[in-house]
């Protein structure tokens, strides 16, 4: 069932029907400045986003300072090799957020195997038996974990790690019959969102349409980098494909 803890409550209630952001920037990236992730959320806050979605300690704390209003989902991005599993990989990343503040922690909830070489949905478990006053946010790439997730006690869901699977790493666009059906099986669970490869504001709609709680948008909004070489891309006539260097490694 939904939480009934009135905070967590009040805090994803809040979020219902609106604009999450991802404000996110690795130190490769062209676009990046040392406040540059402050701007982006300060220009989020400016266009009525609901909240804002950012990643790593130093930069989910200054964000919280500057638009202390805005509830933040944080996560971690930890890369290694061996693993497709990056976005809050073990419970030393879990420890950290939770120092910041951050209201909803993000983790992966996928079947996939860690550099540690556990599944990675099994540290959700864990974190909450550790935090049980923090709200989780599990990413995943299907139906079925959603599913394992919520049965684990996640409170919100989103098919963010759709396309960063090796099951679907072809992917491109959302599959939003698939979505649809997770907002229809797990509403009464969880605050099911739809966050990854949203790019303009009817994208969005259709989600929250289909039943989303609401919906995060990143590269469409704050990766301008990407969002021109989706342009040049398709004008190479799909030559050097876009979506590598979204996916790539930092």
């Amino acid at each position: 069932m939904k939480t009934k803890d009135a905070r967590k409550s009040a805090i994803l209630e809040s979020l219902k029907g609106g604009l999450i952001v991802s404000c996110q920037v690795q130190k490769d990236d062209p676009i990046y400045t040392d406040d540059i992730v402050v701007k982006m959320a300060e220009a989020a806050r400016w266009a009525g986003a609901v909240g804002i979605r950012a990643n790593s300690p130093e930069q989910i704390s200054a964000i919280k300072k500057a638009v202390p209003e805005l509830p933040v989902i944080g996560l971690w991005k930890v890369w290694h090799d061996d693993t497709d599993v990056f976005i809050t990989p073990t419970m030393k990343e879990v420890d950290a957020i939770y120092e910041t503040g951050a209201e909803i922690i993000a983790l992966d909830c996928t079947a996939q195997i860690t550099h540690e070489k556990t599944v990675a949905w099994d540290l959700l478990k864990q974190a909450k038996e550790k935090y049980p006053d923090a709200i989780f946010f599990a990413d995943v790439s299907n139906y079925d974990e959603a599913k394992h997730a919520i049965e684990n006690g996640a409170d919100i869901v989103a098919p963010t790690l759709y396309g960063y699977t090796k099951e679907t790493a072809h992917i491109e666009g959302p599959d939003l019959r698939e979505f649809a059906r997770m907002c229809r099986d797990f509403k009464d669970d969880a605050y099911v969102m739809m966050e990854g490869h949203l790019y303009t504001p009817e994208d969005a709609m259709k989600c929250i349409f289909l039943g989303a709680h609401s919906v995060v948008v990143g590269s469409a909004i704050t990766r301008p980098h990407l969002t021109a070489k989706r342009f040049v891309d398709l004008l190479s006539g799909y030559q050097d494909n876009w979506r590598d260097a979204e996916k790539a490694k930092h």
